[in-house]
C-alpha cells in the first residue's frame, strides 16, 4: 500500500504547486472514515482508494482528481456526509466525488434495467467533468486486480463482462490505452480463460521459435535508421491475448495470418522526420499490402495520431512498425491526460474529441427507456472504425459495416430523417451499403421523406437506432390515437353521451394522463378500455349499452383466448400460415442476412443472402422474397451451423475439437470425413447453436487450437 508521504512526493513530482495540506487531510480522512473496514482480499479497504489514487499519479492528475480518488467511497461506505466533504474539501471535490460515489456504480447489479439507469448517470456525471470517468476507470482498473478475490463466480462474471463491454471501450474512447488494454485482459482471463491459455500457449511457441526475434530486429532498425541520419528511440512489443483474439475472431483469419503479432515503434522529433522515418523503412523491407493507415493526417476521434505500416522485417516476419513523435508517444499513452492542464479548465468536455460523448448524450434524449439507451450505447461505444468524408472534407468517423444512413445521421438527424439515396465517390449506391475507409459520402434529401423501419435492421450506430426507434414510437402513437379517439367517440355515442374534449380534460388525473391525447393512445394500443374511460366520465353509465370490452393492439395477431400469438419461426416479412424451411447448403442463422424463395408445393425456403444456389434464380425475381430474422423477444431456438474443417491427423485431433465445441455450448449433430492423407483429414461438421454470434465464437476458439489447421463456414 502506499504510505502517505510517498502519494504527495509523486503528486508534487509533476505539480510542484499541488495543494500538499489538502492532499495529506484527505488521506487522514479517509483512512479515519475506512478505520477497520476489510476487503474480500482481507487487505484494510482503505488500501482500495490508495491505490486508485497511485493509479491517477501514474497519469499526472490534478489534486483535486487525486483527492477525490482517496475520498470516494467514504459516502457510501462510512458516516460521512457531502456536507462534511464540502466543509473539508470544498464544493469542487464534492462534485466530483458525487459523480463518482456508488449512485453511479454498475457493478455487482444483476438487474439490466437498474444497471443501464445506473449507466445514464454515470454518462451523465461525466458530461460535466471528464475528471469523474477518470477515476472511475481507475476505480474499475484496481477492483479488476483484486477480481480473484471474490469468491461467487456469477458476481466475478457479471464485473468481467461490464467491464468488457462499457469500462474498456470508454478507455479507449479518451486515448487511456494502457487502462483499456490491462482491463480487456483482466476481463478476458475471467470470462473465456480457456481462449487466452490456448492464445498465451501459441506466443510461448512463437517466441520459442523466434529466439531473441524483436530485440534482434530492434538492433537491425536502429541501425537502419542511424544510417539514414535519424535520431530515433525503438522499442517493441507483443500484441495482447485479447487483442489477438477479437481480430482471429473478427477477421476470421488464424494466428499464423496475424501481421501485427509483434509491432515496432519509432519515435522521432518531428512530423517530418515521421515521414522520412516511413520512407526509409519502406525503402529496406517489403511492404505488406493493406497495411498502410495514416492516423497523423485523420486522427482517431480520442486524438491517437501515428503512422502504421506493415512489412516483411529484417528476418522475413511479417511485423508492423508504428512512427510517431513524442508529443504523439504521449497521447497515445495518455489519452484526455496528456492534454491536462493545472490552469486551465481541467474538467472541460469541450473540443473534437469528446464528440462521441455528445453523441451519447443525444442518444439519452432519444432512449425510451434505460434498457435501449444502454443498448445503443454499446453500439455507439465500437472500437473499430472507419473514416469517410462530406463533399466538403469533413471527416466523420463510423463503425466498421456503417451505412450511408448511419452517415446521414452522424452529420445531422435532419439530415438522417430526410435521406432518401447517397453517393459514394460520385456513384449512386443503395442505403444499406457498407461504407469502407476514405469514401467520400453525399447523402441526398427530401422534405417528404420520412425514416423508414427498414432502417433499424441494417443501421449500426446506436445514434441513427435511436433516431430511428424514437420516430416509430412516435407514428406508432399517433396511429393509437386515431384509433383511440374513434373508438371513444362511438363508446360515448352508445352510452347516450356526446364526446367532448373538455369531459375528458376533467378526469385525467384520475386516467393518470397528460392529455386527451394520451388517453386516445392508451386506448388504442389496449392499455385501458373505451368502457374504463367512459365510465370515469360517467361514473352512472350502464356497462351493457358500451361497446366491446378490449381493442387488441395494432400488429399483435390473438388466438381464440385471447392470449398472444407467437409465430413459430422468428422471420419478419412472412405471410402468416406459410410454411417454411431453411436450406440445407447455406444453413442459415439468425444474424445472417436472408432472403427467402417461394417454391411451389413447399412454401418458402430461406437462404442466406450469399448461398451459391440463389445465382440459378437470378431470372425469377417473383419468387424472391424480402424478409429478417427476429432477433427481439424471441427464445433461444437451436439451429446448424455447418463447418468445414481441416486437421492434423494426430492422437486426441477429435477429442480437442469436441471439448472446445463444448465448452461454448455448442453440440455436435453430425460428423463427416469427407478426405483423409497421413498427415491432416478434413471434415464436415454439424453444430447445434444458437445464432450466428455462437457460431463465429466456436470459430473463434477453433482456430485458436494448434491441432486445427483451417476452418470454414460451410457454403453448399
Amino acid at each position: 500500500m502506499i504510505r502517505q508521504f510517498e502519494l504527495l512526493e509523486r503528486v508534487l513530482e509533476y505539480d510542484p504547486d499541488a495543494d500538499e495540506d489538502a492532499l495529506n487531510r484527505a488521506y487522514v480522512y479517509a483512512m479515519k472514515m475506512h478505520g477497520s473496514q476489510k476487503r474480500a482480499s482481507g487487505d484494510p479497504y482503505f488500501s482500495h482508494p490508495n491505490e486508485v489514487a497511485g493509479i491517477l499519479t501514474e497519469y499526472r492528475l490534478d489534486t483535486a482528481s487525486i483527492i477525490t480518488a482517496l475520498l470516494h467511497d467514504t459516502v457510501e461506505d462510512t458516516d460521512a456526509t457531502a456536507e462534511d466533504l464540502q466543509k473539508h474539501f470544498g464544493d469542487e471535490v464534492l462534485q466530483l466525488v458525487d459523480g463518482v460515489t456508488k449512485l453511479t456504480r454498475i457493478e455487482l447489479l444483476s438487474d439490466q434495467s437498474q444497471q443501464a439507469e445506473n449507466f445514464r448517470k454515470l454518462l451523465l456525471a461525466m458530461s460535466k467533468d471528464i475528471r469523474v470517468l477518470l477515476v472511475k476507470l481507475a476505480d474499475r482498473l484496481h477492483n479488476m486486480r483484486t477480481l480473484n478475490y471474490i469468491e461467487n463466480p456469477n458476481k466475478r462474471h457479471r464485473i468481467a463482462q461490464e467491464t468488457m463491454e462499457i469500462y474498456a471501450p470508454l478507455a479507449e474512447r479518451i486515448g487511456m490505452h494502457a487502462i483499456k488494454n490491462e482491463l480487456e485482459e483482466l476481463a478476458f482471463a475471467e470470462l473465456n480463460p480457456d481462449a487466452r491459455n490456448s492464445v498465451l500457449t501459441r506466443l510461448d511457441f512463437l517466441r520459442k521459435e523466434s529466439g531473441e526475434s524483436i530485440s534482434g530486429i530492434i538492433g537491425q532498425l536502429t541501425d537502419l535508421m542511424k544510417g539514414s541520419g535519424f535520431r530515433v528511440r525503438i522499442f517493441g512489443r507483443e500484441k495482447q491475448p485479447h487483442s489477438i483474439w477479437r481480430k482471429m475472431q473478427r477477421e476470421s483469419i488464424t494466428f499464423e495470418q496475424l501481421s501485427d503479432i509483434m509491432a515496432f515503434r519509432l519515435i522521432v522529433p518531428g512530423i517530418d522526420d515521421v515521414y522520412r522515418a516511413l520512407g526509409a523503412i519502406h525503402a529496406a523491407y517489403p511492404v505488406v499490402p493493406g497495411r498502410f493507415k495514416d492516423y497523423i493526417s485523420t486522427p482517431k476521434p480520442n486524438g491517437y495520431q501515428s503512422l502504421h505500416t506493415g512489412v516483411f522485417g529484417p528476418r522475413g516476419e511479417r511485423i508492423e512498425v508504428q512512427i510517431r513523435t513524442e508529443e504523439m508517444q504521449d497521447v497515445a499513452e495518455r489519452g484526455v491526460a496528456a492534454h491536462w492542464s493545472y490552469k486551465q479548465g481541467v474538467g472541460s468536455t469541450e473540443g473534437p474529441q469528446y464528440r462521441w460523448l455528445r453523441e451519447l448524450l443525444e442518444i439519452l434524449d432519444q432512449a425510451s427507456g434505460p434498457e435501449e439507451f444502454l443498448e445503443n450505447t454499446k453500439l455507439e461505444m465500437f472500437q473499430d472504425q472507419v473514416f469517410c468524408f462530406t463533399p466538403k472534407g469533413y471527416l466523420i468517423s463510423l463503425p466498421f459495416g456503417a451505412t450511408p444512413v448511419d452517415f446521414a445521421y452522424a452529420v445531422h438527424s435532419e439530415v438522417g430523417d430526410t435521406c432518401v439515396g447517397a453517393k459514394i465517390n460520385g456513384r449512386i449506391r443503395p442505403l444499406k451499403v457498407e461504407l469502407r475507409n476514405g469514401d467520400q459520402v453525399e447523402i441526398l434529401t427530401s422534405k417528404a421523406q420520412t425514416p423508414s423501419p427498414e432502417w433499424e435492421r441494417f443501421v449500426v450506430t446506436g445514434r441513427a437506432r435511436a433516431r430511428i426507434r424514437r420516430f416509430m414510437r412516435a407514428r406508432e402513437r399517433e396511429q393509437y390515437g386515431e384509433l383511440g379517439r374513434s373508438i371513444l367517440i362511438k363508446a360515448f355515442r352508445e352510452a347516450g353521451y356526446e364526446y367532448s374534449d373538455k369531459a375528458l380534460d376533467g378526469v385525467l388525473k384520475r386516467l393518470k394522463s397528460n392529455s386527451a391525447h394520451d388517453v386516445f393512445a392508451a386506448v388504442g394500443s389496449g392499455h385501458f378500455t373505451a368502457r374504463e374511460v367512459v365510465e370515469t366520465v360517467y361514473p352512472g353509465v350502464k356497462a351493457k349499452r358500451l361497446g366491446p370490452e378490449k381493442v387488441v393492439p395494432i400488429g399483435r395477431a390473438r388466438t381464440r383466448s385471447g392470449k398472444e400469438k407467437t409465430p413459430s419461426v422468428p422471420i419478419v416479412g412472412l405471410i402468416s400460415g406459410m410454411a417454411v424451411h431453411f436450406a440445407g447448403c447455406c444453413h442459415p442463422l439468425p444474424g445472417d442476412r436472408i432472403v427467402g424463395i417461394i417454391t411451389t408445393g413447399k412454401g418458402v425456403t430461406i437462404h442466406t443472402i450469399d448461398c451459391h444456389e440463389l445465382e440459378g434464380l437470378s431470372d425469377q425475381p417473383e419468387r424472391w422474397l424480402d424478409v429478417s430474422w427476429e432477433m427481439e423477444g424471441q427464445d433461444a431456438d437451436i439451429h446448424v451451423g455447418r463447418l468445414n474443417l481441416v486437421l492434423s491427423n494426430e492422437a486426441g485431433s477429435l477429442g480437442a475439437i469436441s471439448n472446445i465445441i463444448a465448452k461454448n455450448d455448442g453440440n455436435i449433430s453430425n460428423l463427416n470425413i469427407t478426405n483423409r492423407s497421413a498427415d491432416f483429414f478434413e471434415i464436415l461438421l454439424d453444430i447445434e447453436v444458437k445464432d450466428l454470434k455462437h457460431l463465429t465464437n466456436i470459430i473463434a476458439a477453433l482456430r485458436a487450437s494448434n491441432v486445427i489447421n483451417e476452418v470454414e463456414r460451410a457454403r453448399g
